[in-house]
């Protein structure tokens, strides 16, 4: 099977998706077939007769296999809002088991070696009727890879979802940082905090890039950790 993991954030907008594109194709030249999926994509545009959200479109073009759309993505809603608001307004409950079948499919269908599976929002993000899309990863039982985004209160932010992470009773696999603020003060001495008191292996730093998605980003993380 192949390996997967889940990549979660501190928070919404703190580039998991810019960290996944790395781990994508980091793997890559590495020589594994790295695919992506998306289970949740909230913010979607009308392109071709048909919802596409921009993450899910990254996935899709940085994954090493060819995938047709509809299997990068479990749920694609076109309000940019919490997955289950987007939910309610587009009139449909978010299964689990919708979530697994796409997972299950890509594993059975691509021969993958590795997935990273790209979250939405952070941990406790909530997708409606009292669960939480951290539900579907404890039922995946998924080792997990954080991404820091680098500002203020990153520090308190990593290290609840950390506690979170290991309170379900989940594997935390690795972490990295992503500098989404280059103008952060006391940039150093937080980074040196964070790395006395995360407690898994530390993939590496993403800096500040201008237009991240047309760069090669596979030199900033090692992911000899994971493999």
């Amino acid at each position: 099977m192949s390996k997967t993991y889940f990549v979660t954030g501190t928070d919404t907008d703190i580039g998991k998706t810019t960290s996944t594109i790395a781990l994508l194709q980091a793997a890559a030249k590495k020589g594994l077939k790295a695919i992506g999926y998306k289970p949740i994509a909230a913010g979607c545009e009308m392109l071709d007769g048909g919802l596409c959200n921009q993450d899910v479109l990254l996935l899709q073009k940085n994954s090493v296999l060819e995938l047709r759309y509809d299997d990068v993505v479990g749920y694609a809603f076109e309000p940019f809002s919490s997955p289950h608001i987007a939910a309610e307004e587009s009139g449909v409950t978010i299964r689990l088991d919708v979530l697994s079948d796409g997972l299950a499919k890509l594993r059975k269908s691509t021969g993958a070696d590795i997935i990273f599976v790209e979250g939405a929002g952070g941990w406790r993000v909530p997708i409606g009727h009292a669960h939480f899309l951290s539900d579907w990863v404890k039922y995946e039982n998924l080792p997990v890879i954080m991404v820091v985004g680098a500002k203020l209160g990153c520090l308190n932010h990593a290290i609840l979802t950390q506690e979170a992470i290991h309170h379900d009773m989940l594997e935390l696999a690795a972490w990295c940082v992503n500098r989404i603020d280059p103008h952060m003060d006391y940039y150093e001495q937080n980074f040196e905090t964070l790395k006395s008191l995360m407690t898994a292996p530390f993939l590496g730093e993403i800096p500040h890039i201008h237009k991240p998605f047309e760069h090669d980003l596979s030199s900033y993380l090692d992911l000899a950790a994971i493999l």
